[in-house]
């Protein structure tokens, strides 16, 4: 079933006025009544549910909210017809949890607009099958946010027809909480340890209510390092209203270490694909929102870009704390060498080589010390690059 363009958010329907209907029942003229794609096609789902299964992931060992965390692994673009080696890899370091952190399959290959998002489904469908996906959630806690290709459409945001139904597949397939499913959206927040040594995980949703980018004028060439320009209307939001609010009670918690999880990269400016830096104000005002938190360390991790490294700044919004950010991409979906894409992307904020061969993060808490060690690690577990940072 194909309704319309996976972009419209919403259609003006003309409707008979009753009220001014003649004397025979027929209307005398008709009014412009909004209706959001997710009430358009509230029906259809709720009738394709009643007819279909929807796949669920294999089962995942809980985690203790008493539970101190001293190891936390997290990966982004997973490819569900690729190998899945690296669920070994990550598991022989023995994490306490695994953070999802977007692109978890590519369910929008191939898609043919189809309102019932079979691809997408296809694509969980293979992830419930995968041997190594299932040993490894039986072994290893799980937290999980999106990004652009398992939510549905290439660089989609807000204005996704169908994001409704991909919530409820997302939300179906890993199980999510009475919390999230409760609200659009599927940012969540979890805090585990006791007082001391308390980590907040902070999993951001930066699709479902994402204003659309601006993009570059045309040119003949592609621009090499994406199609997008930063905007500075006042009106277009990363995060929506709602999640805003939530993020800045969840940030007034107290906490001894926070992590920050955006699927797409926020500290760099160093290119023009989809970043926090094409919402400048958005930007500005995350930093304002977690300068004013509750006192922590903190740390941001980031996906999507099918390459990695460890990143910092010192913004004037953050009052002169140093802020960190590893970004991990991809675990089995790598697309160029080191060198060549280090040396295609030069970036003063990124402090290492840019890895994109295969590669997964962990952030590694040392309590008696007050440090956390961030590093990317390779498709064999090799260290790849590290850091560590007191808090």
């Amino acid at each position: 079933m194909r309704v319309f363009s996976p972009l419209i958010a919403g259609l003006l329907v003309s409707v008979a006025s009753p009220a001014l209907a003649d004397d025979h029942g027929h209307s005398g003229s008709e009014t412009e009544v909004a209706l959001s794609a997710d009430e358009l096609l509230a029906p259809y789902y709720a009738k394709l549910q009643t007819q279909i299964d929807l796949p669920v992931a294999p089962a995942n060992v809980s985690l203790a909210q008493g539970s101190v965390l001293t190891r936390l692994a997290f990966g982004s673009c997973n490819h569900q017809s690729r190998s899945q080696h690296m669920w070994a890899q990550i598991a022989a370091t023995n994490p306490d949890l695994f953070m999802f952190v977007g692109d978890n399959n590519y369910g929008d290959q191939g898609w043919a607009g189809d309102a019932a998002l079979s691809t997408l489904r296809a694509a969980y469908q293979q992830q419930a099958e995968t041997l190594e996906l299932a040993e490894f959630r039986r072994q290893v806690p799980m937290m999980i946010t999106w990004d652009d290709h398992d939510f549905g459409f290439n660089d989609g945001g807000a204005n996704f027809a169908y994001r409704g139904w991909s919530e409820t597949i997302f939300e179906t397939f890993w199980g999510s909480s009475d919390e999230v499913k409760s609200r659009p959206g599927i940012y969540e927040s979890r805090i585990f340890g006791p007082e001391g040594k308390r980590v907040q995980i902070i999993m951001l949703d930066t699709r479902f209510f994402r204003s659309d980018l601006d993009r570059m004028a045309y040119t003949p060439e592609r621009p090499p390092l994406g199609p997008y320009v930063p905007s500075n209307d006042a009106s277009k939001t990363m995060l929506g209203d709602a999640q805003w609010q939530w993020l800045e009670q969840e940030l007034a918690k107290p906490a001894d270490l926070r992590v920050v999880v955006s699927s797409i990269q926020v500290i760099t400016d160093a290119h023009n694909y989809e970043s926090w830096e094409a919402l400048p104000l958005e930007r500005e005002r995350l930093y304002n929102m977690l300068a004013s938190r509750e006192e922590s360390g903190m740390v941001m991790l980031s996906g999507d870009r099918h390459a990695g490294g460890i990143y910092s700044d010192v913004r004037p919004e953050m009052k002169g704390e140093e802020v960190w950010e590893l970004t991990s991409s991809s675990m089995n979906y790598s697309f160029s060498s080191t060198e060549r894409n280090t040396a295609r992307e030069p970036d003063p904020k990124r402090l290492t080589d840019f890895i994109s061969e295969e590669n997964f993060g962990l952030v590694e808490i040392d309590w008696d010390a007050k440090s956390f060690t961030m590093s990317l690690r390779g498709s064999e577990g090799e260290t790849r690059v590290t850091q560590t940072v007191s808090f």
